[in-house]
Parts: structure tokens; C-alpha cells; sequence
């Protein structure tokens, strides 16, 4: 008789990797590090920034990304929530500002609100809805791509103090622990892929020890400068009930707005859960690069917001799968048999594999 273990529902995922991060974080605040050992792993940390990018550039095929123009207004949809629709309601959220959230916890929030797109778990959670899922890996990729210029530029104009602003110190920063190693990596990306994709499991664990590494190094400065003491329980709540909002609003925007502007059933689906869903793997590097001490605090909104969008994703993805719902032709969706494609190359029962991936991607910026 084959022994039995305990599984989580298959409708609730939960993430590994947060547990862990929240262990990570339990370490910093116990064992924070702190002079010399603090300079040794902030040292550490920059380094490791630049290879999460090296290998995010390496790994990120633009080729697949630009084969998928033709479906520009599925693209340009995304992006539009991504960067527009995201950033305009964080902005709004300066109005919880200091009754519901703190400044620090805001500046997270909108932070949260800049980062780009995920692309595994979208296309895992495309894949599980029946929905377009070419469209998907394509908006997911143009998503990042946009994310490694737009992230910064976005939180250095809408942050300004809170995150460095346009000093020259913040943009040097970026140009050099983001933007070179990411193009050096896309102009080395025909000599090593070989490489990247024969230790692809070897590699997965460099990206996750990576990012433990940045996030003990933010908490720890966090702790040594005691910004933690700013979190109470209430703030921490509050600041749930405010993610929860946001994300029941992106969620309703890309799924009805997609209705309104034409588009099918399938191209809606990607559209949800590419246009509503934000990369923890992208925004915890840049947020230690833009935040600085206060990174620890700037990331907290952002981690948790991560296992939210998975959970509230994964059962919308069952019941998408499972409604029916007539498409724009008039045609159930549900005539399409549970096994058959929904798209080349892309098959059904394959979707909650691919999201347990996501809990953090192999490869940096994915997820």
C-alpha cells in the first residue's frame, strides 16, 4: 500500500517560497546582520541583484515576444493595465495616508502597483481557464521587458524622496545593477542558453537563494534602523483589506473591460490574468536597489500581495474553466473537450503544475 502524505487543496496553492521568505524575515529579525557582516552581505546583495538580472536577460527570449505583434491590442491592453491602471490606483491610495496606512507601507503599495507582470503563473493560470494562452506568454514577456525600464523610471517619478527620486546616485543604481546586466544578458543569450536551459534546476536555486539573500539584507537594515516598529498589527490588517480592494479591482477591470473593448472569451482570460497579476521575483531586486535601509518595509505590501493574487487566481481559474460561459460567437466555451488544447503547444491539465513553478520562478523576473 502507497503511503499517503497531506496535500493542500489543489484550489488554494500555497507558496513554498513565501514560507521561505516569512522564515528569511523571522532570521533578519533575529539575527539581523549588522556592521561589518552587514557590509559583507549588503556587498553580497548587490552582487547577487545583478545576476538575478544577467540570467533574467539571458533567459527572456524577445524573439518569442515580438512574434506575437500581431495580436498587438491584446498587448497593448495589458501593458495599459500594467503601467497605467496599476500606478493610477496606487496613487490613489496617498488618500489612506495617515489613517489607514503609514507613509512607508503607501510607498510599498504604490510600489507594488510599478513592477511589471508575471509570466509562468499567468500563463499557468491561462492555461487552467481555457483561455488564449500564446497571447499569454507573449503579454507576459512584453510585460517584463517593459517592466526592467519602466519600474524604475515609474518609481523614481512617482515615489520621489520615498525612492530615491532622479538623483544621479539612484540612476547610476539602476543603469548599473539593472538595465547592463539585463542587456548583457539578452547580447550573451545565443552563446548560453544551451547552457541555462541543461542546469535549469541548478540555476532555479542560485535565483532563489539570490533573492533570500536581498530580502535578509533589507530586513536587516530594516531592523537595525527600527523601521519595523512602525508595523502594528492594525497597519498590517488594514494594509490586507487595501490589497484585497485592489486586487477585486483589477481583476473586475481587465475582465470587463476586455468585454467592452471586443475582445473574445479566450483573449479575455489571458487578459485577467496577465493585466492583474505583479512579479515577485522582478520587485524584490529593484526594491532593493531603489528603497535602500527602507527596502524591508517597500517589499512587505508586495510579498503579500504575491500569495493573495495566487490564491484569488487559482480558484477563478477553476471556475473559468468550468462556467461555460457563451463566447463572443455565441458558442459555450464548454464544448471544448477538458484535455484539448487552448493553444499550440499548450496543454490543459499542465496549468497547476506551471503555477507551483511561479512560487518562485526559475528564472528571475518570471514570477
Amino acid at each position: 500500500m502507497s503511503r499517503r502524505t497531506l496535500k493542500p487543496p489543489s484550489w488554494l496553492p500555497i507558496d513554498l517560497y513565501i514560507l521561505a521568505l516569512i522564515g528569511t524575515v523571522v532570521l533578519a529579525a533575529l539575527l539581523p546582520a549588522s556592521g561589518r557582516a552587514a557590509d559583507v552581505a549588503g556587498g553580497a546583495s548587490t552582487g547577487a541583484v545583478a545576476l538575478l538580472f544577467f540570467l533574467y536577460g539571458a533567459r527572456l527570449s524577445t524573439g518569442e515576444a515580438l512574434d506575437g505583434l500581431r495580436h498587438w491590442r491584446l498587448h497593448l491592453t495589458v501593458l495599459i493595465c500594467t503601467f497605467v491602471a496599476f500606478p493610477l490606483l496606487g496613487l490613489a491610495s496617498k488618500g489612506l495616508v495617515p489613517y489607514v496606512l503609514t507613509p512607508q507601507l503607501q510607498a510599498g503599495f504604490l510600489f507594488l502597483c510599478l513592477v511589471p507582470s508575471t509570466i509562468q503563473s499567468s500563463i499557468a493560470f491561462t492555461s487552467m481557464a481555457r483561455g488564449n494562452v500564446p497571447a499569454a506568454i507573449c503579454a507576459g514577456s512584453f510585460s517584463s521587458i517593459a517592466g526592467i525600464f519602466l519600474t524604475p523610471l515609474l518609481a523614481a517619478l512617482l515615489l520621489g524622496g520615498t525612492g530615491g527620486g532622479f538623483s544621479a546616485d539612484s540612476l547610476l543604481k539602476i543603469v548599473l545593477q539593472l538595465l547592463v546586466p539585463f542587456i548583457a544578458g539578452q547580447l550573451t543569450r545565443r552563446w548560453i542558453s544551451g547552457f541555462l536551459v541543461r542546469h535549469k534546476k541548478v540555476l532555479g536555486y542560485v535565483d532563489r537563494g539570490s533573492i533570500l539573500l536581498v530580502v535578509y539584507t533589507a530586513f536587516s537594515e530594516g531592523m537595525v534602523a527600527g523601521v519595523w516598529h512602525q508595523v502594528t498589527p492594525a497597519r498590517l490588517g488594514a494594509l490586507l483589506a487595501a490589497e484585497s480592494v485592489l486586487l477585486a479591482l483589477m481583476l473586475s477591470l481587465t475582465w470587463y473591460g476586455s468585454k467592452r473593448l471586443g475582445f473574445d472569451r479566450r483573449d479575455r482570460i489571458a487578459i485577467q490574468f496577465a493585466g492583474s497579476k505583479k512579479s515577485l521575483a522582478a520587485g524584490l531586486p529593484m526594491a532593493s536597489v531603489l528603497f535602500g535601509a527602507q527596502a524591508s518595509l517597500a517589499v512587505l505590501p508586495l510579498m503579500l500581495f504575491h500569495q493573495m493574487q495566487l490564491m484569488v487566481c487559482a480558484v477563478i481559474a477553476k471556475r473559468r474553466s468550468q462556467d461555460g460561459e457563451p463566447d463572443q460567437d455565441g458558442e459555450p466555451d464548454e464544448d471544448r473537450e477538458p484535455g484539448q488544447d487552448s493553444g499550440p503547444g499548450q496543454e490543459q491539465g499542465q496549468g497547476q503544475d506551471q503555477a507551483s513553478e511561479d512560487q518562485l520562478p526559475s528564472a528571475a523576473g518570471r514570477g
